[in-house]
């Protein structure tokens, strides 16, 4: 399931749970070859727009995008800067 970040105070509950949150751009070419295989992946997903959060962004020390930050119990447990394609997301996640 994919969802947009909707507002700042949200983040941390959507967290709690897994979920693998996309920091994005709608500027960015490789965010938009990163879409389709983000909407393949059965897994919890949480886009965040970097230049409507950069605050957001800048706590999670993303540099660039597309920035992948999967979270367990609000912690975060993995990160990848880059496309990724659906073999690495599947990993990423933690699928065989």
């Amino acid at each position: 399931m994919i969802r947009h970040l909707e507002n700042k105070e949200q983040f941390n509950e959507l967290i709690k749970d897994k979920v693998l949150v996309d920091f994005y751009a709608e500027w960015c070419g490789p965010c938009k070859m990163l879409a389709p295989n983000l909407e393949k992946l059965d897994y919890n997903i949480l886009k965040v727009d970097v230049d409507k959060f950069q605050d957001l962004a800048i706590s999670y020390g993303v540099m660039s995008v597309p920035t992948l930050i999967l979270f367990k119990n609000g912690k975060e447990v993995n990160k990848s800067i880059g496309y990724l394609d659906i073999d690495e997301l599947k990993e990423m996640v933690g699928h065989e």
